[in-house]
């Protein structure tokens, strides 16, 4: 069944109104959708049984009690010279009602729609509020919040204080200077070495300070190479002299001929 899809106007002087069952009120608000098109309904009470799933005598006494209330006017057409009704127009009664259906809804505002559709603007993060700008010019700073000047004095005391800058590292290689001879002597002394440091310093100062192919890099690392290389000597020198008395007394014992007697 054909269903139409304008909008149904109930006013309130029709909810209201005790004299109307529920039914009758809900049939007025399907006359006003389908006034809407032409300003009158032709439909038959066959249309509205079928409709809202009743009977026709149903239908036609909510139809009687719009008409008594004053609500709405039927006008009959019959076939001519008989008594058999080819149409039935029924119009709403109330104007203003007609005037409604029939004005185009221009400018409608929804409190809810409107306050979604408003760009949200000036909205301010509570966070952003309280962050500090920090403009340092000449060594002064000028604390600033977003909402007005305010100043702490603990982060004045603290900007207020003398910046030392801070230079960046040389990563370049420090270039080898060599040591003098009284300060190579008081450096073994103070780390008890163990070398002969005039021995070391006439050493490489007759080579340049290069060991190898190389420039020397670092002198304190030098000097426990060469204490290092000294001792290896000395041992080795002590197992020279240890193999060497071995070998005479081995001699001395193969001689020997005093057994013999």
């Amino acid at each position: 069944m054909d269903k139409k899809g304008y909008y149904a106007v109930i006013p309130a002087s029709v909810r209201y109104d005790a004299r109307l069952t529920p039914n009758a009120k809900l049939l007025y608000g399907e006359l006003t959708a389908l006034c809407n098109e032409k300003g009158y309904c032709w439909a038959s009470n066959d249309y509205f049984a079928g409709l809202y799933e009743v009977s026709k005598t149903s239908i036609s006494k909510w139809v009687s009690a719009l008409r008594e209330g004053g609500y709405i006017t039927i006008q009959l057409h019959y076939k001519e010279g008989t008594k058999h009704i080819l149409h039935r127009y029924i119009r709403l009664v109330d104007d203003s009602i007609e005037e409604m259906l029939h004005t185009p809804i221009r400018n409608v505002t929804y409190p809810i729609e409107d306050k979604l559709s408003t760009s949200i603007t000036n909205v301010k993060d509570p966070i952003e509020d309280k962050l500090i700008d920090n403009n340092t010019s000449n060594n002064t700073s000028n604390i600033t919040m977003n909402r007005g000047e305010t100043s702490s004095p603990a982060l004045e005391e603290e900007v207020d204080q003398e910046v030392i800058p801070v230079k960046p590292k040389d990563d370049k290689p420090k270039k080898f200077v060599a040591p003098t001879l009284d300060e190579l002597i008081e450096y073994c002394n103070a780390t008890n070495a163990g070398i002969d440091p005039t021995g070391f310093w006439n050493f490489y100062e007759s080579k340049g300070w290069m060991i190898g192919k190389n420039k020397m890099k670092s002198w304190p690392h030098a000097v426990g190479t060469w204490k290092s290389k000294e001792r290896a000597k000395q041992v080795q020198k002590r197992e020279v002299k240890t193999d060497s008395i071995r070998g005479q007394s081995l001699r001395d014992e193969l001689t020997d001929t005093s057994w013999a007697n």
